[in-house]
């Protein structure tokens, strides 16, 4: 495992790690969500499962997160994390170990990410396989509820305790979501003709089931759903990490 520091197009730090396979079967970024990092339970799980099927596997902190990468959670934006996406991308394309197409996975606001830079860039990419990923803004408005929005927007800021790190208050912004309401997955979803492996947990209350569903029936391409039983948004129990593991290790090697 190497890791080092990059700098994106705002000159700011950005902390990789490259996992090289020895006999490089293909190469996949991982990214975390909201608020998330490279060392996440659900991110190492989906790094060990390309690693166990001889990917070369990058992950990374984006910029405004609580990961090691500069930057303040509560400037997160869709916006400043996709182009940190690009970024970490248009830099691996001078490395040695860089192949295309390559595949993408990602949780939740990553999971976003990779599915619109797929959008973006088709035929860089070889399969996608976002966990949890946001729809798009107005599906999240409806998601967290009518209270939730009118109170954050009034306060200016969404203000709550960090599960991945507890003690630590994550506060953001209301400018964050009107950046998210700029984006929207759904009228450009039929471009994405590559394999797509779609997970959501049962009980995700942050990007509801029902909203995956509306993304999945819109993709032309060879297309895999599966709702984790009893699983919140982000998976952290063992059951549910052990399933998801046999999930994409089979998507995997079907590709």
């Amino acid at each position: 495992m190497q890791k080092i520091i990059i700098k994106n197009r705002k000159n700011q730090n950005i902390v990789v790690v490259i996992e090289k396979a020895e006999k490089q079967k293909g190469l996949v970024f991982i990214m975390h969500g909201l608020g998330g990092f490279k060392e996440q339970l659900h991110i190492e799980l989906s790094a060990k499962v390309f690693r166990d099927n001889h990917y070369t596997v990058i992950r990374f902190d984006t910029t405004n997160t609580f990961g090691e990468s500069d930057g303040n959670y509560e400037d997160a934006t869709i916006t400043n994390y996709y182009e940190d996406l690009e970024d970490i991308i248009a830099w691996s394309k001078n490395q040695e170990w860089y192949e295309e197409p390559f595949c993408l996975a990602g949780h939740s606001l990553g999971g976003f990410c990779i599915t619109y830079y797929a959008i973006n860039h088709i035929k860089e990419v070889k399969a996608i396989a976002p966990s949890a990923p946001v729809v798009s803004g107005e599906l999240s408005l409806e998601a967290h509820g009518k209270e939730e929005i009118d109170n954050w927007k009034k306060t200016g800021w969404k203000i709550a305790e960090s599960k991945s790190k507890p003690g630590i208050i994550k506060k953001l912004k209301w400018s964050h979501m009107e950046d998210r309401l700029k984006y929207d997955l759904l009228p450009d979803a039929n471009k994405l003709t590559m394999p797509v492996l779609l997970t959501v947990g049962e009980n995700d209350d942050s990007v509801l089931p029902e909203h995956e569903k509306l993304l999945f029936e819109k993709l032309p391409g060879k297309k895999e759903f599966y709702i984790i039983k009893d699983a919140p948004h982000t998976f952290r129990e063992k059951k549910h990490l052990d399933e998801v593991y046999q999930i994409m290790d089979k998507w995997i090697k079907s590709l």
